[in-house]
């Protein structure tokens, strides 16, 4: 039988005393970042388990759980999908009398994501989930969280410099060079190319401005360099707004041959350009109804497909983990598969 490993074997190994060991596994008090960063280094060249058995005496009137997260337009769209992966890793962790309460915010609206997190506060959860798309309202919130010692995971989007268990999602870089190496071969080399976004607030939009730095630093680094670049910011996703923003950007730039949209909106381009009759190159997010419609037919040539029910399964497993057994998060972040789809390749239930 292997010999169960102590936070005093780690202690001695690292140096330090058992107070600080346990600090770091915990995730409690002010520890040194190298001092950190070699007790979780250790604690996973060791095998550390804590004792769960111990930690459900502790707490055996269970765990409750808040969920923040994007209110879904409807049954069938990405966000609807995050609460399926949530509750799968739920019914594996049955036993240990966990509940979750869900906190739904309007995509557009940073004040009403402030209210949900208020809301979230007073209930007072043992853990959160959080999908930060709304960066400044959400660090905001995070120290909200710190003050009050309620560990977090990040959901889909990730935001730096807060203290967030764990992120959970694409890495938005690489997803996006994806999208520009696909538009790179797929379109002609002396067309320029479209980069369309589509939020209220693109400034505060974490994921939106991380997958426009991953796009264009392709093409610095290896797309051709005679494409222009043209990005158009649009607030909503009606048709009028969609038409004010386009049709000038068309009518002054003759040369655009392809179209990146940073959103699972890029369904309301492809209606705008089979409206005009426009025929580019399209690439965008996220397999939903509207959009599998517009690929289906030609207009959207790929989709680059997130896994949000893996997503919420990950997510819900990190914060279990960490709340039943105090278990460390060695990995800051687990990113998740994207799928690059066609209609060639697209795969529906």
């Amino acid at each position: 039988m292997t010999e169960k490993i102590r936070i005093k074997d780690i202690a001695e190994k690292a140096g330090v005393s058992t107070g600080t060991v346990d600090r770091v596994l915990h995730n409690r008090g002010e520890v040194k970042p190298e001092t950190r960063e070699l007790v979780l280094k250790i604690a996973s060249e060791l095998n550390y388990r804590p004792n769960v058995a111990a930690q459900l005496l502790k707490k055996s009137f269970g765990y409750q759980i808040a969920i923040l997260i994007p209110k879904p337009t409807n049954d069938k769209c990405y966000w609807s999908e995050h609460p399926v992966g949530i509750e799968n890793a739920l019914r594996i962790k049955t036993p240990y009398n966990i509940s979750v309460t869900y906190f739904l915010y309007s995509l557009n609206d940073g004040t009403d994501f402030v209210n949900k997190s208020e809301e979230l506060i007073d209930s007072k959860p043992d853990g959160v989930i959080i999908a930060p798309l709304h960066k400044i309202e959400s660090v905001s919130f995070c120290k909200q969280l710190d003050q009050n010692k309620i560990p977090y995971v990040f959901i889909d989007t990730n935001l730096e410099g807060v203290n967030n268990l764990s992120y959970t999602g694409e890495n938005s870089i690489k997803s996006s060079r994806t999208a520009a190496s696909l538009i790179d071969a797929i379109s002609d080399r002396n067309v320029d190319v479209l980069i369309v976004n589509i939020s209220k607030d693109i400034t505060n939009s974490a994921h939106l401005n991380s997958r426009n730095d991953g796009f264009n630093t392709y093409f610095k680094e290896k797309g051709s360099s005679n494409r222009n670049r043209i990005t158009v910011n649009i607030s909503s996703d009606s048709m009028d707004e969609i038409q004010n923003k386009l049709n000038p950007v068309f009518s002054t730039n003759k040369n655009i041959g392809a179209i990146f949209v940073t959103s699972s909106r890029v369904h309301v381009v492809a209606n705008y350009l089979h409206n005009q009759k426009i025929s580019v190159k399209l690439i965008g997010y996220d397999l939903i109804e509207e959009n599998i419609k517009y690929l289906n037919v030609g207009i959207i040539d790929f989709l680059i497909s997130q896994r949000p029910v893996q997503q919420g399964e990950k997510s819900m497993e990190i914060l279990t983990d960490f709340l039943i057994g105090n278990e460390s998060v060695f990995d800051k972040s687990f990113y998740q598969p994207i799928d690059i789809v066609n209609k060639e390749n697209l795969f529906t239930n």
